[in-house]
C-alpha cells in the first residue's frame, strides 16, 4: 500500500526532496560512484556497485548497479555504465531514474523484504499495467518485468520515463487563468471516469480482482489494519468504522479502483491545454466501487471549505480559478453517468483509511524504526485530525 504524503513542498514525507518521475534531475549518479551530487547516508544505504559489495551491507540495498546493467543487457537497454537517482515521493514501492546511453528507463520495486505476500507484487502491478495500455488508458508501457528476486532481492520491472509534470505545488506558466485551472481538474476527471467505464467483465482486466463485496472488505480490511499497529487508544476510529460498516452503500457499478487517485500521481504534458500523460502508482487498484477513488481525490483535494489535514495533497488546488470539491464532483457525474447522492460516505471511508496508513507511519516513529523521521511527529496529531474529517464527512451525509 502507499503511503501517504505530505504537503511538503516537493518533498517525501522523509524529508528528502525527489524529483517527480516525469522530471529528470539534472543531476545522476554514475556507477563509478562519482556523479556530481553527493549521496546522503540514506542514498549510500541503498545503493551498492557490486554484488560482492552489497553482500557487505548490513541491510539489503535497493539496487545493485553490476546487476541493474546486465539486466538492461538482456533486454537490450543501452550498453556501458548507468547513471541513476531515486524519483518520485512515495516511500512504499521504490522508483529510479536510469540512464544509459541515451535510454531513459525507470526502474519500480517494492521495499526490503520482509513484507506478506500479497503486498507490493510489482508483477501484478505491471501485468495491470500492460493490461491498461492496451485499453488505452494513459500509464507508463512496461519494458520489462525480472521475477527472479537473485537479481535485487525482490520482483521489479522497467516502464518508459514519462517527460512531464506533476501538478502539487506549483504550476507551469500556462496555469494561471481559470481556464486553464479547470482543465486540470476537469482533465483528471475525464481520466477517471473513462478508466472506471472500461469493460471488465469479459477482457484481461477481469483477474485482477474479485466482482462483489469490494466495500464491505476494505472496510473489514482497515479495520483488522488498525488493530494490529496502533499503540494508543483512539476509540473514534472504531466508531467510524462501525458506522461504515452499517451504512455501506450498494455499488452502482464494476469498475478498476486505482485506489490512490490523486493530482500526485496524475502526470501533465508540458505544454498546453492540460492533459494527462500517465497515471502512475497502481499498487493499490483492483476491482470494486468507482466512487471510491472520486472519494478520496475529493478527500485529497486542497481547499478552503474544511480544516486541513496531513491527507491536503494538492496545494496548487487552493489557489483562485481552481474548482471546488462540489464543482469537480459535479463534472464527474457528469461524465460518468453515476449517482454521486452518497459520496460523503466515500470521503469519509478515505479519510478513516488514510488514518491507518498515518498511524503505520507513526507507530513505526514511536518505536523509533524510522529514524530522522519529520513526518512522523506530525502525525500524534495528525491522526485524530483525519478521524475528526471522517466524523465531518458523515454528518454531511445526514
Amino acid at each position: 500500500m502507499t503511503a501517504p504524503t505530505r504537503r511538503t513542498n516537493g518533498r517525501s514525507p522523509d524529508g528528502r526532496s525527489r524529483p517527480a518521475i516525469g522530471r529528470s534531475p539534472p543531476e545522476l549518479h554514475d556507477s563509478t560512484g562519482s556523479g556530481n551530487r553527493a549521496m546522503t547516508g540514506v542514498e549510500l544505504a541503498d545503493v551498492a556497485h557490486t554484488r560482492q559489495e552489497a553482500e557487505s551491507f548490513s541491510m539489503p540495498p535497493l539496487l545493485i548497479i553490476d546487476e541493474t546493467e546486465r539486466f538492461l543487457d538482456q533486454v537490450g537497454i543501452g550498453s556501458g555504465p548507468i547513471r541513476w537517482d531515486r524519483i518520485g515521493d512515495g516511500h512504499s514501492n521504490i522508483n529510479y531514474l536510469l540512464q544509459r546511453s541515451g535510454h531513459n528507463v525507470v526502474l519500480r520495486r517494492g521495499p526490503r523484504p520482509p513484507y506478506p505476500a500479497s503486498a507490493h507484487n510489482m508483477v501484478r502491478e505491471a501485468r495491470l499495467l500492460q493490461a491498461l495500455h492496451a485499453k488505452g488508458v494513459p500509464v507508463p508501457r512496461v519494458i520489462a518485468i525480472c521475477e527472479d528476486d537473485a537479481v535485487l532481492g525482490v520482483p521489479f520491472y522497467l516502464m518508459e520515463f514519462l517527460d512531464g509534470i506533476v501538478l502539487t505545488d506549483e504550476l507551469p506558466c500556462w496555469a494561471h487563468d481559470p481556464t486553464s485551472r479547470r482543465a486540470v481538474v476537469q482533465s483528471a476527471m475525464d481520466e477517471l471516469a473513462s478508466l472506471h467505464a472500461l469493460d471488465v467483465s469479459a477482457t484481461a482486466l477481469a483477474q485482477f480482482g474479485k466482482t462483489s463485496g469490494y466495500l464491505e472488505r476494505q472496510v473489514a480490511l482497515f479495520h483488522t489494519l488498525w488493530g494490529r499497529i496502533t499503540r494508543r487508544e483512539l476509540p473514534e476510529f472504531a466508531e467510524v468504522g462501525g458506522w461504515l460498516d452499517r451504512h455501506r452503500p450498494v455499488s452502482q457499478r464494476l469498475s478498476i479502483v486505482h485506489g490512490d487517485y490523486r493530482l500526485g500521481n496524475l502526470m501533465y504534458y508540458r505544454a498546453a491545454p492540460a492533459r494527462a500523460c500517465g497515471i502512475l502508482d497502481w499498487e493499490m487498484a483492483t476491482l470494486g466501487d468507482p466512487l471510491a477513488d472520486l472519494g478520496y481525490f475529493a478527500a485529497t483535494y486542497s481547499a478552503d471549505d474544511r480544516p486541513p489535514t496531513v491527507m491536503d495533497l494538492t496545494p496548487v488546488t487552493c489557489e483562485p480559478g481552481f474548482p471546488t470539491r462540489a464543482e469537480l464532483v459535479e463534472y464527474y457525474a457528469s461524465r460518468s453517468a453515476l449517482d454521486v447522492s452518497h459520496l460523503a460516505w466515500y470521503e469519509a471511508f478515505a479519510y478513516w483509511k488514510s488514518a491507518v496508513f498515518c498511524e503505520e507511519i507513526f507507530t513505526r516513529w514511536l518505536v523509533e524504526k524510522r529514524p530522522g523521521d519529520l513526518f512522523g511527529p506530525q502525525l500524534r496529531a495528525g491522526v485524530p485530525d483525519l478521524i475528526a474529517a471522517a466524523r465531518s464527512a458523515i454528518d454531511r451525509s445526514r
